[in-house]
């Protein structure tokens, strides 16, 4: 008797992970207290050679929905959604557990998945797919289910940290670095995904959603990117003592009726280098949360990578292959409180604000005016003269936290004053 593993895809992950199940199998044996054994790995093309797996060629094949009807749990690194979805809801239909690393998936369809495992009685899991190799996911499913989760934030795409960490120390331009990330593999060819935020809400959906016991897709996370990121923006954070990272924000909010919502955003934010999220450098992740009992805890580690990501995987697989011997299940989606989910405009947040402006009398006067009209309280102001324009200034401002949409209405009045010539750069600040 053993327990019959399925994967699909042999990629970085994939080899990895198939790597460790072959040369540890007598190990994995003992921990989970029966062999697991690898019935095949689907791939695209059988014959391409993957000697880094170790996985014998006989176990390569192309038919994936025929492979993961004979499995007691599938493990799926494709990536994508179809037909990667298709085949999850066919392996669950014939009984076997899923281990998926698949954030994009889980972000836009997740709720359809765990109500077909939680029918069958299988485990879902997906710990790698939200900041590779740490642990968080069995944490806010498990460790913290006695818990109120009030907020999580932090960074969860090593590509974008990288890039603004390494404009942050050199003072290079975003498409330099963005060039050298991809030299050195930490970003793909085509990397939109990552750079225009699309991976971090993913990422943001799959936390919001378990934090706070409500159904949150993809779609309905703001979602910013990096590319408008420029090294004015960076030396301007670094002059006012803060640092520009990009970040997945969940949090419980009260919403204009003083009723219960949910806030869920990605986007760029200065944090004061004081701040634990603002030492973290190169490709790594780190996540804050914020609980009513534990307080703010901190989980660090490397988001990506093929060994990360398998330590992930393989942590999932273990635990599933444990329940299977016993049989039960491990702990399916909670979507009780169904929360509403704010929109950006209602959110509110700290503002970092650089323009230039005439430099003349009265134009201090004038702008302050202007944010006293939205009800946004400045909490400091720094002139200094204009780089490139003897006639004007250049003007830092960073306000108390105020409402999304009042901001809005402030940047649009800045815009039409006559003594303001460029509104540069609108920021949010978090950590204040």
């Amino acid at each position: 008797m053993s327990v019959r593993i399925a994967l699909l895809g042999c990629g970085v992950v994939g080899s990895a992970v198939a790597k460790r199940l072959i040369e540890h199998s007598d190990e994995l044996t003992e921990r989970v207290g029966d062999r697991l054994e690898l019935v095949g790995v689907a791939v695209r093309d059988v014959s391409k050679p993957r000697p880094e797996s170790g996985v014998p060629a006989e176990l390569f094949t192309d038919d994936a929905e025929e492979l993961v009807t004979r499995a007691d749990v599938v493990v799926e690194l494709m990536g994508g959604i179809e037909p990667a979805r298709t085949l999850l809801l066919k392996a669950i239909e014939h009984g076997a557990s899923v281990v998926t690393a698949n954030k994009a998936l889980l972000g836009e369809d997740g709720p359809s998945l765990y109500a077909a495992a939680a029918e069958a009685n299988v485990d879902f899991s997906f710990e790698a797919a939200v900041a590779g190799a740490i642990p968080l996911i069995r944490p806010l499913r498990i460790s913290l289910a006695g818990d109120d989760v009030h907020r999580v934030m932090g960074i969860v795409n090593g590509t974008t940290n990288f890039i603004l960490d390494k404009m942050d120390r050199t003072g290079a331009d975003f498409a330099d670095v963005l060039a050298e990330a991809q030299e050195l593999g930490y970003a793909e060819a085509d990397p939109t995904a990552d750079v225009e935020g699309y991976d971090a809400r993913a990422k943001a959906a799959i936390l919001a959603s378990l934090a706070f016991h409500t159904r949150v897709s993809s779609a309905e996370v703001y979602c910013e990117g990096i590319t408008a990121i420029t090294a004015d923006d960076i030396r301007a954070a670094r002059k006012a003592g803060l640092v520009i990272k990009l970040l997945a924000i969940c949090e419980r909010v009260t919403d204009e009726e003083g009723s219960a919502a949910i806030s869920a955003r990605v986007h760029p934010a200065l944090l004061p280098r004081s701040h634990p999220l603002a030492s973290v450098r190169e490709a790594f992740n780190a996540v804050f949360v914020e609980t009513q009992l534990a307080g703010e805890l901190m989980f660090y580690g490397r988001g990506a990578g093929g060994e990360p990501t398998a330590s992930a995987v393989l942590g999932d697989l273990v635990q599933a292959a444990r329940n299977r011997l016993v049989g039960r299940a491990g702990p399916g989606e909670l979507a009780y409180a169904a929360f509403p989910i704010q929109t950006i405009g209602a959110a509110y947040t700290a503002y970092f604000i650089r323009l230039r402006v005439k430099d003349r009398p009265g134009v201090l006067a004038a702008v302050s005016n202007v944010f006293a009209a939205q009800g946004v309280s400045i909490e400091s102001m720094r002139q200094n003269k204009d780089r490139t324009d003897p006639e004007l200034a250049s003007l830092h401002l960073v306000t108390h936290r105020a409402q999304e949409g009042a901001l809005a209405g402030t940047v649009k009045q800045l815009q039409d004053l006559d003594e303001v010539d460029s509104v540069d750069s609108v920021m949010r600040v978090e950590g204040l």
